[in-house]
């Protein structure tokens, strides 16, 4: 057994439980808290800012993507590909890219040097989600 005293704690409200921390923060006028600011802080840019920065971009910029659905050697599973992207575009860009592709289709998946692999067939969602991001989707194979 341990050898502290277990002493009791009053749970009663007593006198402890009536002062409010808060209860000075009335009587401060925000109004002239707010005004020695001389001009108003903007906020930092979002990764919102930066999508609509692509999504404007002409799909002659952005290019052209296959989007395909396959099955062959994957154990009966259908797998969507999107590939041939332009070589303009960077790694990180297309790994960003694969990121948002499976947050906006709701699947898993990963990208493979110049290739994105999404679970199930998604090409629908993935077409459009192109036509938003400023790319010139195009349905190949079956």
């Amino acid at each position: 057994m341990s050898s502290r005293k277990k002493g009791k704690i009053a749970t009663s409200g007593g006198n402890a439980l009536e002062s409010n921390p808060f209860a000075s923060l009335g009587s401060i006028d925000t109004a002239s808290e707010t005004s020695r600011y001389s001009t108003p802080v903007k906020p930092a840019k979002s990764h919102t800012t930066t999508k609509a920065f692509i999504g404007k971009r002409s799909s002659a910029v952005m290019g052209r993507v296959e989007i395909r659905r396959e099955k062959a050697g994957r154990g009966g599973k259908t797998v969507t590909t999107l590939q041939a992207f332009a070589t303009h575009l960077p790694q990180s860009q297309l790994e960003r890219l694969c990121y948002d592709l499976k947050k906006h289709c709701a699947c898993g998946g990963t990208r493979k040097e110049r290739t994105i692999e999404l679970q199930g067939d998604v090409r629908e969602r993935a077409f459009a989600f192109l036509l938003q991001r400023g790319f010139a989707p195009v349905r190949s194979g079956g």
